[in-house]
């Protein structure tokens, strides 16, 4: 008769055959979907009807951050902006995963989440302030444009670094959890910072201690140039949380109502369980990284065409709502006309705000300057008095 092994974590059977785990299942994790490529809903879905004012606005929402992101990107083309990086084709996953949280709940985004801040309320103006980095910038001028951050809608300050931001937001769910607060951490990655530790290691710590934080992965299939076929040989991403022993879907980035009801679920599971989820979003992006990089260089053109204009996030979206009746032709012209001029608006409003003063470099870190960083300012400034036109002239000294 077998026996069977008392080991922690559980009690493990004993077997006499040697049998290795298969690398992979026959069978890949289906996809979470509610609308179909054509905006009809697909009959038996799963899914909690979203209003009518959620729905308009989380479509009034998208097309603000299309058109901000086209502006955006012009302006830097046109030298206004040193940076920029868009969300084209990935707007349902940061719009739709907002509108099923409360204000609340703490965020720690990558930089492709701006349609979160838009879905909380952070203004056109707040948004063309920190991409100009003058005075009213948040930041202080001391970041790169779309390194967002405002405490105000409980959104923390996007850090560069790839994947930097989930051990942390693993460590605030925590917080949250000795407080016993009604709420949860949100935290938002792309494929590619699945290849840095520290994914691994906040999937691990989350697990462990039980933090109600959710993972959202934008799985696009590119980091940057780099395909997901190279970065890992498992089933994406989602197969990875049940590894970890967290409670994981695969749902399709491109449908906004997918998105919206598996983190409706997912959040009501972080907090009354006490327990971590992740969801991974199958999107792609459709833009280039950023402004420093030419995707067409390392992926065809049909493909990124494809994905334009037979999966667009926005289009689906907007076939559901038009189908029931809550938008028309006259409404997105409206729509697009007044964030176009509004967005203008903010851009030369906030060019007119003079940069932050030179002390700014130095302050915000320490109660009390420390003596090397005085010694650096002091030298700074003889540095800019000896060479002065070296340094831009509209930084206040």
């Amino acid at each position: 008769m077998l026996q069977a092994l008392d080991f922690p974590g559980g009690t493990v059977p004993f077997t006499p055959e040697m049998r290795f785990i298969s690398e992979a299942s026959r069978e890949r994790i289906p996809c979470y979907q509610v609308l179909d490529d054509n905006g009809n809903l697909i009959m038996h879905s799963s899914f909690v009807q979203v209003n009518k004012e959620d729905a308009v606005k989380m479509y009034s929402t998208m097309v603000t951050l299309q058109t901000m992101d086209t502006i955006f990107y012009e302006a830097q083309r046109q030298g206004r902006i040193s940076f920029y990086l868009t969300s084209i084709g990935e707007e349902a996953i940061s719009i739709s995963s907002a509108a099923a949280l409360t204000p609340e709940d703490v965020i720690l985004a990558q930089y492709r989440e701006p349609g979160v801040l838009l879905w909380r309320g952070f203004t056109l103006q707040e948004f063309a302030n920190q991409c100009l980095g003058n005075k009213s910038d948040y930041g202080k001028g001391r970041q790169m444009p779309i390194h967002y951050g405002s405490n105000k809608h409980n959104y923390f300050t996007v850090s560069s670094p790839i994947a930097t931001q989930l051990p942390q937001a693993v460590g605030a769910a925590y917080s949250l959890k000795m407080d016993g607060k009604d709420a949860c951490v949100v935290t938002y990655f792309g494929d590619g910072g699945s290849s840095e530790g520290d994914f691994h290691a906040a999937l691990n710590f989350a697990a462990v201690m039980e933090a109600p934080v959710i993972f959202i992965c934008r799985n696009n299939g590119w980091a940057i140039s780099t395909p997901v076929t190279e970065q890992f040989r498992s089933d994406g991403i989602v197969v990875k949380g049940q590894a970890y022993g967290i409670r994981s879907i695969r749902v399709d980035g491109n449908d906004a109502l997918a998105v919206y009801n598996a983190t409706r679920a997912a959040r009501e599971m972080a907090i009354s369980e006490q327990r971590p989820v992740l969801i991974e979003a199958l999107t792609y992006r459709v833009g280039h990284h950023s402004t420093s990089d030419d995707s067409t260089k390392y992926r065809p053109v049909d493909e990124i065409e494809h994905w334009k204009m037979s999966r667009n996030p926005i289009a689906r979206f907007r076939r559901w709502v038009d189908g029931n009746g809550w938008w028309n032709d006259k409404d997105e012209s409206e729509l697009r006309g007044n964030v176009r001029k509004q967005l203008l608006h903010a851009i030369q409003a906030a060019e007119k705000v003079e940069k932050p003063p030179l002390s700014d470099l130095f302050t915000d870190v320490y109660e009390n300057t420390p003596s090397n960083l005085i010694q650096q300012e002091e030298l700074l400034r003889q540095t800019i008095e000896r060479h002065p036109q070296d340094y831009p002239s509209d930084v206040p000294l």
